[in-house]
């Protein structure tokens, strides 16, 4: 796995753990060398991943709506920076810069983010895996609804399957890059 798209907060939230989960994500992926890609901002967890991986020298590739440059958000100390139109314009660059995909908390852009990337691979348009990373419990009232909304028929089993769930972050990049692998081999994702 050579980037990997992190999907969060523009805010820290209120837990301290997301901002320790934030940080020590973007450590391990730069230990790891694996590229960071996301939303180009400085602010939130956002900022806090980006800032890890740059501090650890790894590289951090953002990708952001003129709109938000504009409103002095953009992190200038980037490895690089992609301005674009839109927020659509902006998840399917994310999307081509990236191999694999994971969500921190956040808020409804988040939500955004990762349910685009899982529709854009049930209807073919990528094989990139995404997972969501379990900090403090944060998503487990998200899961419990996809498991309600596959038992009521609305998502397949082998749908559900591909949202992989992990705690520990060395375990997350670990399922997304041995995912990213089957990818590669043909296998289904």
């Amino acid at each position: 796995m050579r980037r990997l798209a992190v999907y969060c907060g523009s805010n820290a939230g209120v837990e301290p753990r997301f901002a320790e989960a934030a940080k020590a994500l973007g450590r391990e992926m730069a230990a790891r060398d694996i590229g960071l890609v996301y939303g180009g901002g400085r602010l939130g967890l956002m900022g806090m991943v980006a800032d890890a991986v740059l501090e650890a020298h790894g590289e951090a590739h953002g990708v952001i709506p003129e709109a938000l440059v504009d409103l002095e958000v953009a992190h200038q100390g980037l490895t690089e920076l992609h301005i674009v139109t839109s927020m659509h314009e902006r998840k399917a660059k994310m999307t081509d810069l990236c191999d694999g995909f994971v969500a921190l908390p956040g808020g409804i852009g988040t939500l955004d983010e990762l349910f685009e990337a899982w529709s854009w691979n049930a209807l073919g348009y990528h094989a990139k895996p995404f997972l969501l990373l379990n900090v403090a419990g944060f998503w487990n009232s998200l899961i419990g609804f996809v498991d309600h909304a596959m038992a009521n028929g609305f998502i397949s089993p082998a749908r559900r399957e591909q949202l992989l769930v992990a705690t520990d972050i060395g375990d997350a990049i670990d399922q997304l890059a041995n995912a990213a692998n089957g990818a590669k081999q043909g296998m289904t994702w």
